[in-house]
């Protein structure tokens, strides 16, 4: 009978271990669960931060290069310059806005220039083209998002 009651407690401790080893066990997998979740939070951001900075890059103006001195693609106005220091699509968006004889929204500018218009996401290039516009000095950008041509 002796070898029978260890036989059986030794059972009962390795049924407690293996217990014990199936909680840890469920314990780890919802911990590499958690991880997953938040590994993929993390690159999602990481490629949202990379795409805003890969956008604020190109948003920002670049400097050319002429007779060896960096200049800007979009001059800031002032006396002696013309709409024709201007690269073409910023003249159409020039001349749009100062044909409209009242201040414009995006929209109306980008259905003059033939771009979809219904979807917002079109309008994002044309409105930051608009804004570096008014940086400039070439529009004014008024408080509820519309632009006028300074006089």
């Amino acid at each position: 009978m002796g070898d029978l009651e260890r036989i059986t407690a030794r059972r009962s401790e390795l049924d407690a271990l293996a217990e014990e080893l199936a909680r840890q066990q469920h314990e780890v997998q919802a911990e590499r669960e958690e991880l997953l979740v938040a590994e993929r939070v993390l690159n999602r951001l990481a490629e949202q931060d990379r795409a805003e900075a890969e956008s604020a890059v190109v948003s920002s103006p670049a400097p050319a290069r002429v007779a060896g001195r960096a200049v800007l693609l979009i001059p800031h106005r002032g006396e002696g310059l013309d709409e024709a220091a201007l690269p073409g699509d910023y003249c159409k968006i020039l001349a749009i806005v100062r044909a409209a004889d009242r201040p414009v929204q995006v929209r109306t500018v980008g259905e003059e220039l033939g771009l979809e218009t219904a979807v917002r996401g079109k309008l994002e290039p044309l409105r930051a083209k608009m804004t570096r516009l008014a940086d400039r000095g070439w529009l004014h950008k008024r408080p509820d998002g519309r632009f006028a041509a300074r006089r």
